[in-house]
């Protein structure tokens, strides 16, 4: 089979969720060569793109730029997304206005192709990432014009807007590299954001009422949703971003995660891969061993795991009906339908909110996702049990502790209160 130079990361929007062998192979390889999170970046991107599924437009112009980004990215940088910094970006835009030569087409063809004999899609040889032109059948210089150019780093802006509100990095470099370019006067492209990180968390009396929905749920309706509950307290209690406890390419989230130190006893949730190819270990509580017991028991297994136990972490109800795990049953689940059963829980509770009289609280909570749940572990712990900063960095996988302070909220009245006693001097009445 004959390929291009580049491949197409992302068919069209109907095949999208179907994957794609090739696609799969070669970041395989990047993971285990150059970038060990390409396969995390990769469902982040699919997950972004499918976003805009009611848009084939958007959908089209996103892939394109997407694509050739983590190109970039994968096969030339050899870094990942989420290490780029302004003066990396402006590598990246200098390889986008001199692209290599053959690397441009001169019309346009599909990214794939069915390949009937293989009976699945594949790479379409013909396709390019760069088009140029040709006048009276010569080549022209190839040029990308300035419109082009800031509408490229735009959607790149908005792709890691996207991988902030998931955590998956600190910091977007496209939007800082548009911010200090030729194009800073230009308020379009100016980032605007009045976020209030409080906003971001829910709040302890709307969380109580997640917990004691889905607690409800699974002694009501356990063969659905025990796995609901352990998975709802897992990702709050131990600050997990979805992507960790979901299964990927090269990546299946299983028991033996969990490990007992044999020299302390201590128990805690051991990631092999998360953002940026980094590990860490996650200490985590009674209250959740507990669960993690309970959890065990339903599914008939032993109250502890050991650490070669590679039992899946999250269990298929059903089997797959499409890609890679069709027709699988004894599978984990993907990033997918994480999101969207703990999607169903939050809409149960706000529900059930409602019915109680706090309309305000519903609506908010209608608003918030499962990724939220990371955020709102993470704060209750700083500002509700005052866990220690660095325990809760350590916990959470900050890069750095600026990133966990901004989860550390005060009122008025607390600032009020914490400070109306201070004296001038310490040593004032002091013999």
């Amino acid at each position: 089979m004959q390929l291009p130079p580049v491949l197409p990361l992302f068919d069209s929007i109907e095949f999208i969720q179907y994957g794609n062998s090739v696609v799969n192979q070669y970041i395989t390889q990047v993971s285990l060569s150059d970038v060990p999170d390409a396969g995390l970046v990769m469902e982040h991107a699919t997950d972004w793109l499918f976003e805009q599924k009611h848009s084939e437009n958007n959908y089209k112009a996103y892939r394109s730029e997407l694509t050739t980004f983590l190109h970039w990215c994968f096969d030339v940088a050899k870094m990942s997304p989420t290490q780029l910094l302004r003066k990396d970006m402006s590598r990246y835009v200098d390889y986008c206005l001199a692209p290599p030569l053959e690397l441009t087409g001169y019309f346009n063809v599909p990214q794939f192709k069915l390949d009937k004999l293989r009976d699945e899609r594949v790479p379409n040889s013909l396709w390019r990432p760069f088009v140029g032109k040709k006048q009276l059948g010569q080549i022209q210089p190839y040029v990308l014009s300035d419109n082009a150019l800031k509408t490229k780093i735009a959607i790149l802006s908005s792709f890691y807007s996207y991988l902030m509100s998931e955590e998956f990095c600190e910091r977007n470099p496209a939007q800082i590299w548009l911010n200090h370019s030729r194009f800073a006067q230009n308020k379009q492209y100016q980032r605007q954001t009045d976020e209030d990180e409080n906003s971001l968390a829910f709040t302890e009396l709307q969380w109580s009422y997640v917990m004691s929905t889905v607690t409800h749920l699974a002694s009501e309706s356990p063969e659905l949703h025990q796995r609901s509950l352990f998975l709802i307290s897992l990702i709050y209690s131990c600050y997990l971003r979805i992507s960790d406890v979901s299964a990927r390419i090269g990546y299946s989230p299983v028991m033996g995660q969990f490990r007992q130190n044999p020299q302390t006893g201590i128990w805690s949730f051991h990631i092999p891969l998360s953002k940026g190819g980094k590990k860490r270990s996650v200490a985590i509580s009674k209250a959740l061993l507990d669960g993690l017991v309970k959890y065990r028991q339903f599914l008939g297994l032993s109250d502890f795991p050991n650490q070669g136990e590679h039992h899946p972490l999250f269990v298929r109800h059903r089997a797959a009906g499409r890609g890679r795990d069709a027709g699988l049953v004894n599978a984990n689940l993907g990033i997918r339908q994480i999101r969207e059963d703990i999607q169903t829980i939050i809409n149960l509770a706000a529900d059930n909110a409602q019915t109680d009289g706090f309309n305000h609280d519903a609506e908010q909570m209608r608003k918030l996702t499962a990724h939220n749940i990371r955020h709102t572990g993470i704060t209750h712990d700083i500002n509700i049990n005052r866990r220690p900063l660095s325990h809760v960095q350590a916990d959470a996988g900050h890069e750095s502790i600026d990133t966990t302070s901004k989860y550390l909220h005060t009122t008025q009245i607390e600032r009020h209160e914490s400070a109306f006693n201070k004296p001038l001097d310490h040593l004032q009445g002091i013999d």
